[in-house]
């Protein structure tokens, strides 16, 4: 059966051998390999910025799916264990192509914000998610405005659920916004205008008014 438009997992980016794959696993994961599974999306999370967007929907697809079909979790394990493995050469990554750590960041948020445990953020995924963002929140990433890009749109997405579950790393994360929004003149205008709507948009309960939207968003499209 052919996927809906609904279900559609943005994943014509695959050879078709891989695509069969990974729609098998998001119906039939017991007649899959899903360790196989986990290290293909992982693969193409860290070098597709648009995949990386849409990869946690497919995970908890297939974490729902093999849950109901065997009560199983290798999928699972074998997803935070590569997230684990590439958290730990997160700088070495970062050296050697922005691109591909943007694509992280952007993927283990996605994981974080799809993957739960009793409708709970998975608490093994609280400290990197943090450490990632602090990461792009330092005074040399705040000059990329690739990485500033990446911590807004992550800060938008699950900022809120960030706060609810470590409210001191939180505040250890916007000390550094606030610093590098004051302090560091070298940074891009851009760049300032992103930091100053994120400041503002957690001052205001992870929400902006309609003036201050219309005014941050205005200027964006200029």
């Amino acid at each position: 059966m052919e996927m809906s438009a609904k279900e559609d997992y943005k994943i014509q980016s695959f050879d078709p051998e891989t695509q069969n794959l990974l729609k098998t696993a998001l119906k039939e994961p017991s007649s899959v390999d899903l360790e196989k599974v986990a290290d293909v999306i992982v693969e193409q999370s860290l070098k597709d910025q648009v995949f990386s967007k849409e990869a946690g929907r497919i995970c908890y697809t297939i974490v729902q799916a093999e849950a109901k079909q065997s009560n199983g979790s290798v999928f699972r394990r074998r997803l935070l264990t590569r997230l684990q493995q590439e958290f730990k050469v997160r700088e070495e990554t970062r050296a050697h192509s922005l691109q591909e750590w943007v694509c992280y960041v952007t993927f283990i948020c996605n994981i974080f914000d799809y993957l739960k445990v009793n409708n709970m953020p998975m608490v093994a995924l609280v400290h990197p998610v943090y450490d990632c963002l602090l990461r792009l929140a330092q005074p040399d990433a705040l000059l990329n405005e690739e990485e500033v890009d990446c911590l807004v749109l992550q800060l938008h997405r699950i900022g809120d659920q960030l706060e609810q579950v470590n409210g001191p790393r939180m505040d250890e994360l916007f000390f550094l916004l606030r610093d590098g929004f004051l302090l560091q003149e070298s940074i891009g205008s851009m760049a300032r205008l992103l930091l100053l709507e994120m400041l503002e948009f957690r001052a205001g309960g992870w929400k902006l008014s309609s003036t201050a939207n219309k005014y941050y968003y205005s200027e964006l499209s200029d």
